[in-house]
């Protein structure tokens, strides 16, 4: 494992999550990848438009999605995002102080699903080991 990829993945979260989802995480794991893609354009139009309410549904929702699958860096920017988007509401502000953490988002999510996806590719090699119609022995 190279030190990038345990900084941005906790393995037993995701080992146990792979186990749990089985045949399934492979599927969920596409649909982290569509619904990632989403929440952060959600939040980097948000960003560019100083809506800070836009930015909290997404960064929320990428939060938990990254967190199930042992994103443990990407749900802390998300919840970072996230909970600064809630006080610039309350303080009627804008989210000019997470602009870096903004940029950052895209780059790290597909740096991270990428190691995922990685890491998933065997769980479809291993379905067929041999090939289709070989026999083993």
């Amino acid at each position: 494992m190279a030190p990038l990829e345990s900084e941005l993945i906790d393995w037993a979260v995701c080992t146990a999550t792979r186990s749990a989802l089985g045949a399934n995480f492979i599927r969920i794991l596409g649909y982290f990848r569509e619904d990632g893609n989403e929440s952060v354009g959600k939040i980097e139009a948000a960003m560019r438009a100083n809506d800070p309410f836009e930015m909290v549904l997404a960064a929320h929702k990428l939060k938990g999605e990254a967190l199930q699958f042992g994103a443990l860096r990407l749900s802390l920017v998300a919840e970072t995002i996230e909970m600064t988007a809630r006080v610039c509401i309350e303080h009627h502000e804008t989210p000019d102080e997470i602009l870096r953490l903004v940029v950052t988002l895209r780059p790290m999510f597909e740096e991270t699903l990428a190691i995922l996806e990685k890491d998933a590719s065997p769980v479809v090699q291993q379905r067929h080991p041999l090939g289709f119609g070989r026999r083993f022995g």
